[in-house]
């Protein structure tokens, strides 16, 4: 019997996978735990249509993400810290530091977990900040520390 996978079915397969399986293993396990659907011409006819919606859905994700990686290339956040000895400030400048100064700035909310430091930024000067924006999407974030007048 071929059903449609509603979860993931440890030996059988993925959520969302047509499979092939015996018939009183369908009915007397898979179907009464709702883990699958038998696959009739309107379970296989919802599973496309879902397949395209999320497909959709993923490509204009990915389409908002790039456009964001384009505006963040071209938007400084400046930052202003308090200055210690020698040009180097107390403590260090935090991605969460970054990310609410982006919000308020430039009204962009970006999480503080989607931004990457290569090392800890303890001087002043202009940084660059990664942001993972979507999956093979990074962007580059100048950040610009000043000293606190």
């Amino acid at each position: 019997m071929k059903v449609i996978l509603l979860q993931d079915v440890r030996g059988q397969g993925k959520k969302g996978e047509m499979v092939n399986v015996s018939d009183g293993y369908a009915r007397n396990f898979l179907f009464p735990k709702k883990l699958a659907t038998e696959a009739t011409a309107d379970a296989l006819n919802a599973k496309k249509i879902a397949d395209d919606a999320a497909k959709r859905r993923f490509e204009l994700d990915k389409q908002a993400a790039v456009e964001l990686k384009n505006k963040l290339a071209e938007m400084p956040v400046k930052i202003q810290a308090k200055a210690g000895t020698g040009g180097r400030l107390f403590g260090s400048v935090t991605t969460k530091e970054i990310s609410e100064a982006l919000l308020k700035q430039y009204n962009i909310d970006l999480p503080k977990t989607k931004l990457t430091l290569d090392e800890a930024i303890k001087t002043f000067g202009t940084f660059e900040v990664k942001a993972k924006l979507f999956t093979e999407v990074t962007g580059v974030l100048k950040v610009v520390v000043t000293e606190l007048e």
